[in-house]
C-alpha cells in the first residue's frame, strides 16, 4: 500500500514536468503542440489520481465492514486520499492566483 506522501510526491512531480514544459515553450523551444503534455492532460491525470485514491479508500472501508480487512488499511487509504486531495486544492489555488496576477498585468 503506497504511503500518503508518495501520492503527493507524484502529483508534485507531474506538475513540475508541466512547469518545465511551459518554460521550454516560453523560451522558444518546443513550440509544436506535440512536444509534451498540455495543461488539460495533466489536470485530467491529477483528477483521475484523486478519484482512484478515493475509490481505493471506499473499497477498503467496504472490506472492513465485511470483515475482510483491518482498520489500519482504511486509515492509510483515507490519509492517502486526503493528502492527494489537499495537493489538488493547493495547486488549484496557485493556478487561480497566477490567473489573477495575469489579469492585473497592464496590456
Amino acid at each position: 500500500m503506497p504511503i500518503p506522501t508518495a501520492a503527493a510526491a507524484n502529483a508534485y512531480a507531474a506538475l513540475s514536468r508541466l512547469g518545465n514544459d511551459t518554460a521550454s515553450i516560453a523560451g522558444g523551444v518546443g513550440n509544436s503542440p506535440d512536444s509534451g503534455p498540455n495543461f488539460s492532460a495533466v489536470l485530467k491525470d491529477v483528477i483521475n489520481t484523486v478519484a482512484e485514491t478515493a475509490k481505493k479508500s471506499d473499497a477498503q472501508a467496504t472490506a472492513v465492514a465485511n470483515g475482510k480487512s483491518n482498520m489500519i488499511d482504511v486509515v492509510t487509504a483515507v490519509a492517502e486520499t486526503e493528502t492527494t486531495f489537499q495537493t489538488l486544492v493547493s495547486v488549484r489555488d496557485k493556478v487561480i492566483a497566477a490567473y489573477e496576477d495575469v489579469l492585473k498585468m497592464p496590456i
